[in-house]
């Protein structure tokens, strides 16, 4: 897993899950653009951690059209060359049913699907025409385990969860023929500064291994489907959920 001269572009990357797979890729010799949209400090804290290489930090709001165009084509004029995105950008809103008035019911929804899903389509887009041009490229989209075992306290983001595993396959199919290639890692639950206080014994002990994932886990599945020789898992989706929930 070699990236010396590959260009990578990470969004969300400020901390958590994005900060690791940053991390991974410079580690194997790969040029970051590292995005986030508000958290400034911890995008360069980020930035900061990485090992010596022609890194750069972006600031976007993806849910803007021309935000999120600019951030691909401003990468893009920077290093001349795109070889991988990665779709990391997402939020999780609690929105209960039971519990919520109809007005932050519909917030949540659309807030939710327009960062995760729609945000995600805007990068995809923009780094897809390039990738197509170039005759290469490697898109891998951060899902998650909710998009097949259901979020009964945030639907909307199982549901923008499953819709991105949806049109990731879909991609995949239209992006081979331009040797591009898409795949999905999906997580569950995830050590990091997000979740920490949802973290208990009982969802721990949703993994016979007794624990959730370290960032890093999750972060060198992505390495490993965006390095060469994976062309034939374009439109796979790798579970990371330590046997927590099964599927076939």
């Amino acid at each position: 897993m070699n990236f010396d001269g590959k260009v990578v572009l990470v969004t969300g990357a400020a901390r958590g899950i994005g900060r690791a797979i940053a991390q991974q890729f410079a580690t194997q010799g790969a040029a970051i653009a590292l995005h986030y949209h508000s958290n400034q400090a911890a995008a360069e804290q980020t930035l900061s951690t990485l090992p010596e290489g022609s890194h750069t930090l972006w600031q976007a709001d993806i849910t803007n059209p021309t935000e999120a165009q600019h951030l691909v084509q401003a990468t893009i004029k920077h290093y001349g060359r795109l070889d991988v995105l990665v779709n990391n950008a997402a939020i999780f809103v609690d929105h209960p049913i039971a519990s919520t008035d109809f007005e932050s019911w519909q917030q949540a929804w659309r807030n939710t699907i327009d960062t995760n899903l729609i945000g995600t389509t805007n990068i995809t887009y923009w780094a897809a025409q390039q990738m197509i041009q170039q005759r290469h490229g490697r898109i891998v989209n951060v899902s998650s385990r909710g998009a097949f075992r259901g979020e009964p306290t945030a639907p909307a983001y199982g549901a923008s969860k499953a819709a991105l595993n949806a049109m990731s396959q879909s991609l995949a199919q239209a992006l081979a023929p331009h040797n591009v290639f898409v795949y999905v890692v999906a997580p569950g639950f995830v050590d990091t500064e997000r979740v920490a206080e949802k973290l208990s014994d009982d969802i721990r002990n949703q993994s016979p291994l007794k624990r959730v994932a370290h960032p890093e886990e999750v972060a060198k599945t992505v390495v490993f489907l965006a390095s060469e020789g994976t062309d034939f898992l374009t439109g796979c989706i790798v579970d990371v959920n330590g046997a927590s929930y099964l599927r076939s």
